[in-house]
Order: structure tokens, then C-alpha cells, then sequence
């Protein structure tokens, strides 16, 4: 019989957390053991999530072998000033400079030049005081730490240096070039320190996780170790069957944040109205998930806010239903060229609904090169006024007939299994 490898993942998100941020490691523990590989978890004792959702709870293995430390947080002394801002910071919610009280600044500049990378740093030494006799005691041979937060490398690094053991570095999002980065306040010195831990973190794992093409390119310039693609993915979940909406539903699912907003959505949407009566007695705008009052003034400065169903923050099981019985799927990313590598998960589960994308977002994007290959929808960017008024009222025509529907291709590496099967063979 052979022996099963084990491998300890190093991560601060974890249910009961909402968002993103959860699915990836929950869905990669869950299909490691089909690999002989036997995954072992190291989460926060007590963290200080800015989103709960009590319903993955169940999706954790029963027999998965969890283990926890206590972890000291700024947030929780941040909460007392104000909650809400220190949760909105806490999950990368950051307004425009402009638009900053004091408080929000001075929170901010703390943040990036205080706690470097990230305020869930004064868990690295503890941590690596708890695992290192852990990591040998238990015969562990592989160690895989995932950021954000970033400073969970820095414990994967400092056992790597103590105890000569593999180490796997993954990148959920990039570190120095993600978009609110930028937005931290940080001095020259501060900048300099980000950039030279980034370097040690990748120069010093044994192989590098990323989970976009330009990411790995990114980092290329920044270190000769091996650097793989895993993306998101999805998982085929058992669901009730779902009707299809009546109404001509668009609906953006997850946060909308402010600098993602689509203007020339909602100026196409406003025309298209004036136009069509029946196209202005069927459309509905869903919005599942946080949106930023900002965009809700577009909305409304496009007469639309009569249109719109609020839904907020759901579970994510709620989130698929609403997925599925969508017409249309909205996705929106920031027009930028730090945004080029982001792939958000969503868009996976957005793929196997069988419902059309409509994406709007910087060009040369990994997103756009995902929805083109698969034929799960349309990629846009700002400034495609007529293109996207077309696609609209061509899916409009198809909703009328009973017809809108999406043909995809390939969407089987996509799997969650089929990419734990290329993790499992780096370990």
C-alpha cells in the first residue's frame, strides 16, 4: 500500500468566510486525497473575517485535519474607531483620495506603513514557532502557504530557512502590483520593503502557484524558480432544478466596487429604454453583493434606478441559484492595466450556468482570453458603446423567443478536480 504524501496548507481564509477567497483551498483539500495526497489545514484561531457564511460550513471534509493558533489583529482595535471602515479596508474597500475622511487616511497609512505587508503579520512568528516542531513531529513534506494575506508567506519562508522543508508559494491575487496597493498611503521606504520581501518570498519557494498567465509573467522578471498557472475553478454542486427568470435579467454577482463602474452599461441600458417599450417593461438589474453608492448615482443619473432589484450579500449557495436563473451575467473589472491578471472566481461558476457573460473590462485581459476560448459570452471594453448595444438587444431578441442560452467548449480544465490533479503533481 502506498503511503500517503502530506502536504499542510497555510491559510487565513477559511470557513465559516465568505467570498472568494474561501473556494479555492476548500475545493483543493477536498479532491487532494483522490491524488494520495493527505492535506492538513493551519487557519486562525480566532480571525476577524469582514464576510461570514455559516452555509460552506458544510462543505468541509469530515474527516480533514484541521489545526488552529490564535492570531492578534489590528482590525479588531481598528473596529473601535470605526467598524465599518476598518471592515472595508480589511477586504480591500478602499475610496478614492478625494473622497477620504482623516480617519480612512490615517487608518490607511497605518495599514501600509505599519504593518508590512499586512496587519495579519504578527502571526508569522508564532506561527512558526507552533509548526515548525509540528512539521516534524508529523513527517510533513510539503508546506503550501496562499495569499493574500501575503504575510502568510513569510511563515512558509522562515520554515523553509529553518527546516529545509518543500515549499509551495501561491498566489491567489499579485502582491505589489494589485490595484489597491497604490492606494496605501506607503513611503519610499515602505514601497522598497514591499518589493524586497515579494522578492525573497519568490526567490526563496520551491515553486510558485499564480492563477493568471499575466501574473506569471510578472513575476518571470522577478525570479528564475518555477512558476505554474492553476486557476479557479468550478464544482459541479447538486442544486434544485431553477426556473429561468421572467423578467430580462442582468445581474452582477459579488461586490461592485466603485472604479468598476460601467458607464457606458448604464448609457446603453438608458437609450436602449427610450427606445423599446417592451424592452423597458422586461429589463431588471440584480445586484447581488455590495455595491458602491457611486455606481447607484450612475444608475440613477441613467434613470435606472427603478429597475434595480439590491439584493446584497447572499450565500454563496444563494449566490448560484441567482446565477442560474439569471438571462444575462455581468462582470466588471476595473479599467487598468493592474487589473489584466485578475480572473475573478466567480467567472467559472459563471461558465457552467449556461447563462450568457456579458464582461466589460481593460483589454488584453486573462479574463478575455478565458471567455473567448470557452464561448461562454462577450468581452467588452469601456468604451464599446455600439458593440455592447448590439449584443444587448440581439440577446434581448433571443429572451423573447424562448432562445438565450450559451454553447461553451472546453470548460473541463476548468474543473476543480482536473486542477487539483496539477497541484497534486507539484507536491
Amino acid at each position: 500500500m502506498t503511503v500517503r504524501k502530506k502536504a499542510l496548507i497555510i491559510t487565513y481564509y477559511w470557513p465559516p468566510a465568505g467570498g472568494p477567497g474561501v473556494q479555492r483551498w476548500l475545493k483543493f483539500v477536498k479532491y487532494l486525497p483522490e491524488f494520495n495526497i493527505e492535506p492538513i489545514v493551519y487557519v486562525p484561531e480566532n480571525p476577524n473575517y469582514p464576510i461570514i457564511d455559516t452555509s460552506i460550513l458544510s462543505e468541509v471534509p469530515p474527516d480533514l485535519k484541521i489545526i488552529k493558533q490564535p492570531i492578534s489583529e489590528p482590525y479588531k482595535f481598528a473596529q473601535i474607531l470605526s467598524n465599518k471602515k476598518s471592515k472595508d479596508i480589511s477586504r480591500g474597500i478602499i475610496l478614492e483620495a478625494n473622497n477620504q475622511n482623516l480617519l480612512e487616511k490615517i487608518m490607511l497609512w497605518v495599514r501600509g506603513n505599519l504593518f508590512i505587508p499586512d496587519a495579519r503579520i504578527g502571526w508569522v512568528i508564532p506561527s512558526v514557532k507552533f509548526l515548525s516542531e509540528y512539521i516534524e513531529n508529523e513527517k510533513i513534506q510539503t508546506i503550501i502557504t496562499t495569499g493574500p494575506p501575503h504575510s502568510l508567506h513569510l511563515t512558509g519562508l522562515r520554515l523553509k530557512k529553518q527546516l529545509g522543508v518543500k515549499w509551495i508559494a501561491d498566489f491567489r491575487d499579485p502582491w505589489t502590483s494589485i490595484g489597491y496597493h497604490k492606494e496605501l498611503r506607503l513611503t519610499k521606504r515602505s514601497q522598497q520593503k514591499h518589493k524586497l520581501l515579494e522578492k525573497e518570498v519568490l526567490t526563496g519557494a520551491d515553486q510558485v502557484i499564480v492563477t493568471s498567465l499575466v501574473t506569471k509573467e510578472e513575476f518571470k522578471s522577478i525570479t528564475n524558480k518555477p512558476i505554474h498557472v492553476i486557476t479557479n475553478g468550478y464544482d459541479m454542486v447538486p442544486s434544485e432544478k431553477v426556473t429561468l427568470d421572467i423578467k430580462f435579467t442582468i445581474s452582477h454577482i459579488g461586490s461592485l466596487l466603485s472604479k468598476r463602474n460601467p458607464e457606458v452599461l448604464w448609457k446603453v441600458l438608458n437609450d436602449i429604454i427610450k427606445e423599446n417599450e417592451d424592452f423597458s417593461l422586461d429589463l431588471q438589474l440584480n445586484f447581488v453583493g455590495l455595491i458602491s453608492e457611486n455606481i447607484l448615482d450612475s444608475i440613477d443619473k441613467n434613470n435606472l434606478s427603478n429597475y434595480i432589484n439590491n439584493v446584497g450579500y447572499v450565500s454563496h449557495k444563494e449566490a448560484i441559484m441567482f446565477q442560474k436563473k439569471s438571462q444575462i451575467l455581468l462582470l466588471i473589472e476595473i479599467d487598468s492595466e493592474d487589473t489584466k491578471c485578475i480572473i475573478p472566481g466567480k467567472l467559472f461558476e459563471y461558465m457552467v450556468s449556461g447563462r450568457p457573460i456579458i464582461a466589460i473590462g481593460p483589454k488584453a485581459s486573462d479574463v478575455e482570453t478565458i471567455i473567448k476560448e470557452t464561448n461562454t459570452g462577450d468581452y467588452l471594453y469601456y468604451d464599446d458603446y455600439n458593440v455592447l448595444k448590439n449584443i444587448i438587444l440581439n440577446h434581448y431578441k433571443a429572451f423573447k423567443k424562448g432562445e438565450l442560452r450559451t454553447n461553451p467548449i472546453g470548460l473541463q480544465k476548468y474543473h476543480r478536480k482536473f486542477l487539483t490533479e496539477s497541484l497534486s503533481k507539484l507536491i
